[in-house]
């Protein structure tokens, strides 16, 4: 199975079909398109129904996660329904199975990597910033955990390792992910690729602590590394 994956598309109001060529490109050159979060600037309805019009586009199966932009206006849900209307599948709780491979995603969220993670400890703001973080991580390991496939492809937003980051000031690496992603992606032997966004002027590869590839693509390190705003996996 051929995988193409981007993210951070950041469609705007003003934009006139901004993303229909390449859709209809990555349908002739993937089995799969996957989408790494952050489709609408403010999380705009109008936005997102801009978007929606080029996934319909696509001949193949469209599937990704939101990412914080999408969260802007308050109205995640309405974004979400919005593509899923024209016909992309949204990962979280639910993980998916297209012709035996596994999909599952969840945006992730912030909090640091290693001995700088943030811990819940003191205030209480603190510690209901951090349930955040660990929610994510538990539904990214609830869907791994629920799927039954050989191989398994992951979509995140946030960066679960630092690797994919470099690049990036290296004091918003805690606002870029958290490593209690990679330690849900960590009790998995069957994943072949970890994909993310967010991190704009990150790198394009890394690795979690038991070896799993994660690969940043943010369309704008995909642009610089391959020419074009996406990758391209065999699963």
């Amino acid at each position: 199975m051929k995988i193409a994956a981007t993210g951070d598309l950041h469609v705007t109001e003003d934009s006139v079909a901004p993303f229909r060529r390449l859709f209809r490109e990555i349908s002739e050159a993937a089995d799969v398109l996957v989408l790494c979060g952050d489709l609408t600037n403010f999380g705009k309805t109008s936005e997102a129904e801009i978007l929606a019009e080029d996934i319909r586009m696509c001949t193949i199966p469209v599937l990704g996660v939101l990412g914080n932009h999408d969260y802007e206006c308050g109205q995640p849900e309405e974004v979400a329904r919005i593509l899923h209307e024209a016909g992309m599948t949204i990962l979280g709780e639910q993980a998916v199975e297209l012709d035996g491979v596994g999909f599952a995603g969840v945006k992730g969220f912030i909090g640091g990597f290693g001995r700088g993670e943030l811990a819940p400890f003191g205030e209480p703001e603190i510690k209901a910033f951090v349930d955040v973080a660990n929610n994510e991580a538990r539904k990214l390991e609830n869907a791994l955990r629920s799927l039954r496939t050989e191989k398994i492809f992951a979509v995140l937003h946030y960066s679960p390792v630092i690797d994919t980051l470099e690049g990036e000031p290296i004091e918003i690496y805690q606002y870029l992910g958290s490593s209690r992603l990679a330690d849900a992606l960590d009790r998995f032997d069957n994943i072949a690729a970890v994909v993310h966004g967010h991190a704009h002027h990150g790198a394009y590869e890394g690795k979690t602590m038991r070896g799993t590839p994660v690969y940043n693509c943010a369309q704008f390190v995909l642009k610089e590394k391959f020419g074009r705003p996406y990758a391209v996996f065999e699963v």
